[in-house]
């Protein structure tokens, strides 16, 4: 989506408040022992009350109204009946449609207190999502995205996962300008232009450089180690990017 008009700003920033509003109340509810289907259940009704759609069972009839992915998966997550524990990293990932505006957002966090180690991967990952964030600018190459992930990932010594990437987004869960690479693609042309709508979500690993998909259909996951995800619909302008998925006073 290119936004043209103020409306289309004004329509986006309330689809991205909702989400990330849903985003951290989930995260503030995902204590030991929950079942992650009853917390899908509880952010469907936060959803639903603010008369918001899930964008994933909308467009893909995916089997719940987020995407919770524990321990080694890493996105698409199905909620079942899998209780929750300490020390669990855990990514949720709430994307809808409200009002003909779709926003998407997501972040890993750990259930408890997490471990330095996992501690390195999320504070990277997150490092990664906000360096990409602040270099988009009209006119530049949409490969830089991958390339800035790719240099935070490198120097912090973890691995991108390289079949999961950034997309865009605004007056559908996945448009143009399609799939986003989170790693440099140097034949990559493209270029970022004014009022462009995208999300930028890096996927960071400690050890795979690919998800596979688990049987389901759905999850997709690390053989080896474990991976992070934070995830951001951001606005391309000239005076600098827009994020639309800020959280109000929580981290993201």
């Amino acid at each position: 989506m290119t936004i043209e008009h103020q409306s289309e700003l004004d329509g986006l920033r309330r689809a991205g408040a909702l989400v990330a509003s849903v985003l951290a109340s989930m995260r503030e509810a995902a204590v030991a022992g929950t079942p992650t289907r009853e917390l899908d259940a509880f952010g469907a009704g936060l959803l639903c009350s603010a008369g918001a759609r899930s964008a994933p069972q909308l467009t893909y009839g995916f089997p719940g109204a987020t995407c919770i992915s524990v321990d080694r998966v890493v996105a698409h997550g199905i909620p079942d009946d899998t209780r929750l524990r300490d020390g669990d990293l855990v990514n949720i990932d709430v994307s809808a449609e409200l009002d003909g505006f779709f926003a998407d957002t997501g972040a890993r966090f750990v259930v408890g207190q997490a471990t330095p180690a996992q501690q390195r991967l999320l504070d990277a990952t997150r490092e990664a999502r906000d360096a990409a964030i602040a270099q988009l600018r009209p006119g530049g190459r949409l490969n830089g995205i991958g390339r800035t992930i790719e240099a935070v990932a490198s120097r912090r010594g973890f691995r991108v996962i390289r079949n999961l990437g950034s997309h865009g987004v605004g007056r559908a869960l996945h448009e143009e300008p399609g799939h986003i690479p989170g790693h440099y693609v140097a034949g990559d042309a493209r270029r970022l232009h004014e009022g462009l709508v995208i999300t930028i979500e890096p996927f960071l690993s400690t050890h795979c450089s690919a998800a596979d998909e688990a049987a389901d259909g759905w999850s997709l996951t690390c053989r080896r180690g474990h991976g992070a995800q934070f995830e951001h619909t951001v606005v391309v302008t000239a005076a600098g990017p827009i994020v639309l998925t800020e959280p109000s006073g929580r981290p993201a």
